[in-house]
């Protein structure tokens, strides 16, 4: 028996107080299986014409016929018919019984046969039942008592028949609702999991792979807030690449977008996990990094920096960095603690006589 059949029964796991109950109901008792089994001598006697009447009937229907299928399966079917209608006059209507019955409707569910099938071919069982019966009359006593009773035992069978067709379909939807949830569940995660990489992407410079600037400002924010109920300092670190036009222009995009990959790696190397490195557009970089002091930032950062964006490149490459802090004691907002930052930087590249320095940042121009 497969596990969801085992589970099935399981469920409909029926005790023998349970069954006496039932047979109270259709007020099913001991008279009731002495008749019974008296008429068991002439039923086997009558059996092989019983099942073979029946299964003649039966497929001469076209849904049952095509519902037994082949010529292997209607002699297995044969057989099982033969104990069924041997168990109705055992005179046994205890737990085995009502198993064997639970299985059956089990099997008749499995293997499609509708309810008004399954109707059809009890009603023609019991049609021959009482006409092998009527046939016999005179050897068993009184008819109608025993036909009683072979009724109520038919529609016992009906009832537990019936009932796993009920529990079948119960489970059924059961097991289709858990599905739907666990795929609606899978659906949610793979919903959450695309939009964090959505907003991943949309915060990150598809070149370099920092953060982009559209989420500067807000993230510096947070980060100002933090620090000021924590009386912690926040310094940001604004630079560009000096002469980035002429390296353009005389080698080529490909060799500056090569030299801007260098240093977004140098920013990633010498940057703390706290560090938030951010390319701002076109060739200008930031850092944000919390917890530090400009004089700290300048006399170990800048330097590991710096040595690290000439290691990545096997010509001189410099930039121009400006430097700005927040607190511990006074704070700004983030749009002026970058403006600072910018205006140092500017301060930087002139101070140093860069020929492609420009008089006007796009901070500055904000």
């Amino acid at each position: 028996m497969n596990q969801t059949n085992q589970t099935l029964l399981e469920q409909l796991r029926i005790t023998e107080f349970e069954i006496e109950h039932r047979k109270n109901l259709l007020n099913f008792g001991p008279h009731d299986m002495q008749r019974l089994i008296a008429c068991k001598p002439f039923i086997e006697a009558q059996l092989d014409d019983l099942v073979a009447c029946f299964y003649r009937t039966q497929t001469s229907e076209p849904e049952i016929a095509l519902l037994i299928g082949d010529a292997d399966t209607l002699t297995r079917l044969r057989s099982a018919q033969r104990r069924y209608i041997l168990d109705l006059f055992s005179g046994d209507y205890g737990l085995e019984y009502v198993n064997n019955r639970l299985r059956i409707g089990m099997v008749h569910k499995r293997i499609g046969v509708e309810p008004k099938l399954y109707l059809a071919g009890v009603h023609t069982l019991l049609s021959l039942l009482t006409s092998t019966l009527s046939d016999t009359r005179a050897g068993i006593g009184e008819l109608r008592p025993t036909l009683e009773s072979l009724q109520k035992l038919i529609h016992f069978d009906v009832t537990l028949v019936f009932e796993t067709y009920i529990r079948s379909l119960v489970t059924e939807i059961e097991i289709a609702k858990n599905k739907s949830e666990q795929y609606a569940l899978s659906m949610e995660e793979k919903v959450r999991e695309r939009t964090l990489q959505l907003e991943e992407l949309s915060k990150t410079d598809p070149l370099t792979g920092l953060q982009n600037k559209r989420h500067l400002n807000e993230t510096l924010s947070r980060v100002l807030s933090g620090a000021q109920r924590r009386r912690e300092p926040v310094t940001v670190a604004y630079m560009d690449v000096n002469d980035f036009k002429l390296i353009n222009d005389s080698f080529g995009h490909q060799r500056g977008d090569e030299i801007l990959c260098s240093v977004a790696e140098a920013m990633k190397q010498v940057s703390r996990e706290e560090d938030v490195c951010f390319r701002c557009g076109g060739d200008e970089f930031c850092v944000i990094l919390p917890n530090s002091t400009e004089a700290s930032i300048r006399d170990t950062y800048l330097p590991r920096l710096r040595h690290a964006v000439s290691s990545n490149n096997d010509k001189p490459v410099s930039l121009s960095i400006g430097l700005a802090q927040a607190g511990p004691h006074d704070y700004c907002s983030a749009d002026t603690l970058l403006h600072r930052a910018d205006e140092g930087m500017y301060r930087e590249k002139r101070a140093t006589k860069q020929p492609s320095a420009r008089a006007i940042s796009p901070l500055q121009a904000a």
